[in-house]
This record gives structure tokens, sequence and C-alpha cells, in this order.
């Protein structure tokens, strides 16, 4: 008999009713958990399942209290492991700033959520990857801090955002040697991946290491927590691995990416 899939958590998007701007009626008026289908196709293309983790209540993060056996450690307990997908700016209040623009605002309820989903997981021993707002948010929770926008604070960066292409606006990055990431791509020095974010890392939460740079302006691209600063898997990328075709002539094959997570998971699982 064959063992049972992977089950692996993806935290939920929000979209807020109150949002500026918003003046859809319908279901737009209720606050709403969704997911960006292509992550959950990367997870299940793996050989896992995928199962979205909704936690928000007003603003507030829902408690065992609220909800009896449907609290976030119940979530990493039930679940072998989590993937923390893209979406809004991290909110400048989450690591001890005020917004620079008003558009930079982000979105602190979701932050408070995914935070305490991280270390949920990473308390239940179970792998956390995350995926652009999720390496910042990654680095934001364990004491970094973010450039609120790469292109107002570092002038002269590479422009790692262009919203008219979206996914299909790519840089080089480049592996560290001797990290975990390198070794997942024997032979691969220099690789091309997309890049969707205005955001970026200005300072590295104490306890992690870089695993790949943006070569043109030094910008991380991809970070682990270091085993000597506590265990389990516990990593990011700043492009979106679930854009990539696997068969994509320029940019990378992201394959070993998610294959290596899940084999974190199963080794937790067993």
């Amino acid at each position: 008999m064959n063992p049972p899939p992977l089950l692996i958590g993806i935290s939920a998007r929000i979209h807020h009713p109150d949002a500026p701007g918003m003046t859809l009626g319908g279901v737009y008026t209720k606050t709403l958990h969704y997911l960006e289908q292509s992550v959950a196709h990367w997870v299940m293309g793996g050989g896992a399942m995928a199962v979205m983790v909704p936690a928000v209540s007003e603003g507030s993060i829902v408690r065992r209290s609220d909800f009896p056996g449907r609290g976030l450690h119940d979530y990493a307990a039930a679940l072998d492991g989590l993937v923390l997908q893209g979406g809004n700016d991290v909110a400048p209040e989450s690591y001890g700033e005020t917004p620079l623009h008003a558009d930079w605002h982000g979105d602190r309820t979701r932050d408070l959520y995914e935070m305490e989903l991280i270390r949920a997981f990473v308390a239940a021993g179970k792998p956390v990857f995350g995926i652009c707002r999720g390496l910042q948010l990654i680095n934001v929770t364990y004491g970094g801090t973010l450039l609120q926008d790469i292109a107002t604070q570092r002038p002269a960066a590479l422009a790692h955002r262009e919203l008219g292409k979206y996914e299909h606006h790519h840089h080089r990055i480049e592996f560290v040697p001797g990290t975990r990431l390198a070794a997942l791509f024997p032979g691969v020095a220099c690789a091309t991946t997309n890049s969707i974010h205005h955001q970026g890392i200005k300072d590295l939460a104490p306890g992690f290491v870089v695993e790949a740079r943006c070569p043109d302006d030094g910008m991380i691209e991809a970070i682990r927590r270091d085993p000597a600063h506590g265990p389990g898997f516990l990593a990011a990328v700043q492009w979106h691995p679930e854009f990539h075709p696997p068969d994509h002539d320029t940019t990378l094959n992201d394959t070993a990416l998610v294959h290596d997570f899940l084999a974190a998971a199963q080794a937790c699982r067993t």
C-alpha cells in the first residue's frame, strides 16, 4: 500500500474589503483568503497535496480558544510543511519603521498571521519555504529589515520589477558556493530568474546565510537559516519558482527546489 501523500500548507493571501480604492461589490465586500493557482500546482507537481491555511478574522489572528482544534499550531501539527506564497508588501511596522510613501503601508494583518504561522511550523520541526514576500517575511520574523522600495533607497540597483512584464521580467542570480542551494544545481554558478518585487532585504536576520545574490547590484536573492542557529529547514528565494516552466530555454529549472523541500518534509514524517 502506498503511503499517503505529503500535506503541505500554503499561507493564504488576503483580500481586505476596506482596502483603499476597493469599489467592487458582491463577494469582494467580504474578507477573502486565496492562493495563486501556480503555487498550488508547483507543490502538487512534486507529488504532495496543497492545503491553504486560513487563520485571520477581523484583523486579528484566530487562536485555539476561538476555534478549538483549528489554531495555527494545530495546522502545524497536522501538516508536513509550509510554503509562504508571494503577495502584498510586508508592512514597515513589522520591522520597526514607518512607511516612506503612502503606497508602501503593506499588510500588517497578513504579516502577523504569517509570522505566527512560521513560528508554529518551526516549533513543530516542520520545514518552511518562502517565495518572494515569503523570503522578506522570514527575514523580518527573525530580526532582519527591508528596503521599502529598492529604486528609491538603492537608486543604483538593477530594476527588480517591471509591472507590464510581471513574471517575464528577468535578471541573473549567482549561487553562493558551498551552500545547500548551490549544491542543488551542480555546475551552475549563474542562472536567470524572474523578478517581481520592489522591496528587498536591507539587513539580513541574525543566524541566516545568503545563498544567492543578483550579481549586478548585490541584492540578496536567497537565504537559509544556518543550522548552527537552529535545527530544521527554513529557507526562501526572492523569485517565483512556480512561474518557471521546467523546460524553459532561459530561466532556471527550479524542480530541485520543490523536491529538496519535500524531501525535508518527508524526513520529518518518518
